[in-house]
């Protein structure tokens, strides 16, 4: 599998889990019960059911409101009992996640490649405000594009559509790059070349559409991009 960099004018990529570790939430909850992981797991995939669901029946909540009501879910699914204070003391834990290694000097390298950088997230622009201040990329990244712009959550194929515009190049001359299965196929289907940035080891799922490239970190994309592109 190989992305085409000889059509590429600009790179997109995911915010949570492909910059920031969600994972991490868990240990905000750490303190309140012995099943933290489990329980930010289930958290983490409510979230992502509100989107989808909530793409389907016309319904649209921020991002800083999904977390809130999956929260709770999760917690009422383990049976935890915290105050709303405690509740929004693990939400703010959104604004300090784990930020991944290769991060910084990955895009480094790509941006001084000649591509511009665009996030394309989910997270509404207060969290993704918080998001560009904590990974200290905002020399680096071009612009922020939010799910809250169009009120539609990817892998709605508006959002992506709505993001070539914004940028100004057409879909075929993006790549996208997310750590989510649902995202690279949302891109995919829209016409943008997708990376799925395989961070925890895991196989890629049989269901839809294969990646254009795998890889581990941006620094493996930096030097697809560089190496294979070097007329750019």
């Amino acid at each position: 599998m190989q992305i085409d960099p000889s059509r590429i004018e600009s790179v997109v990529v995911d915010s949570y889990s492909t910059l920031v570790d969600v994972e991490s939430s868990r240990k905000a909850l750490k303190a309140h019960t012995p099943e933290a992981t489990a329980l930010a797991r289930v958290w983490q995939l409510r979230t992502r059911e509100y989107a989808m669901v909530g793409n389907e029946i016309n319904v649209y909540r921020p991002a800083v409101d999904r977390h809130r009501l999956a929260l709770k879910h999760a917690l009422d699914v383990f049976d935890v009992d915290l105050t709303d204070d405690e509740i929004e003391e693990v939400l703010s834990v959104y604004h300090e996640l784990d930020v991944f290694d290769d991060v910084r000097g990955g895009l480094e390298t790509i941006r001084d490649a000649g591509y511009d950088i665009h996030i394309l997230s989910n997270g509404d622009p207060a969290l993704l405000d918080s998001l560009i201040d904590h990974t200290n990329l905002a020399d680096i990244i071009t612009s922020v594009i939010s799910a809250d712009d169009i009120h539609l959550y990817k892998p709605a194929r508006e959002l992506y559509e709505y993001t070539a515009e914004r940028i100004g190049v057409p879909l075929g001359n993006l790549v996208h790059v997310t750590a989510s299965w649902s995202d690279v196929n949302g891109a995919l289907s829209a016409g943008m070349q997708g990376v799925w940035l395989n961070r925890k080891g895991r196989a890629w799922e049989p269901y839809g559409r294969e990646p254009d490239l795998i890889i581990e970190s941006f620094h493996e994309l930096a030097e697809s991009l560089t190496t294979e592109n070097t007329e750019r």
